[in-house]
């Protein structure tokens, strides 16, 4: 992909992109917002792996350790960078829970992603570039041991750490 044919938009101070997975991770729901945003109409994302808007600029690791997270039955927080159809990049700070029915078995997933904190972003970036190099010179597995040690050596857990990187940016959003 040529990095200079992509540009970055900005979410809205009141955007709020939701949409809603199959166990597999394909799309089963999307709001006007991801619609807006993705830039895919309805018909070309409905059931098609919600990968379908990663940017290149995401390290596989970040998606490890979100289905990892995802398969405890626990909710998880990042900051993600998203691609759309035509090539606009977006960073959206994600919350992605599971959904369950009446007998607590998980029966999807549902994220929301609201406008990240300038701060978040630009910490996240540098964490991600360190880890898509870690990617590229070794493996997804070295990269996912650096993300979980980083954890480790600065006493984080990673959700806090995420929450903590957007609540810092909250007087003003990423532009």
């Amino acid at each position: 992909m040529d990095n200079h044919s992509i540009k970055e938009i900005f979410l809205e101070d009141n955007t709020l992109i939701t949409s809603k997975t199959d166990l597999k991770g394909r799309i089963t729901y999307g709001n006007q917002d991801f619609i807006k945003y993705g830039e895919y109409s309805e018909k070309e994302f409905l059931n098609k792996p919600h990968n379908l808007i990663r940017h290149p600029k995401m390290p596989k690791a970040a998606f490890k350790l979100l289905w990892e997270t995802l398969h405890q039955k626990k909710e998880f927080f990042a900051f993600v960078c998203n691609l759309s159809k035509h090539n606009h990049c977006y960073w959206v700070f994600a919350n992605i829970t599971p959904s369950f029915d009446e007998l607590g078995n998980v029966i999807g997933y549902y994220s929301v992603r609201r406008r990240p904190s300038k701060e978040g972003v630009a910490t996240m970036q540098d964490f991600y570039q360190k880890l898509l190099d870690i990617e590229k010179s070794s493996n997804m597995d070295k990269s996912f041991e650096f993300a979980l040690d980083f954890l480790k050596t600065n006493q984080l857990n990673w959700d806090s750490f995420m929450i903590d990187l957007q609540n810092k940016g909250k007087e003003g959003g990423y532009r």
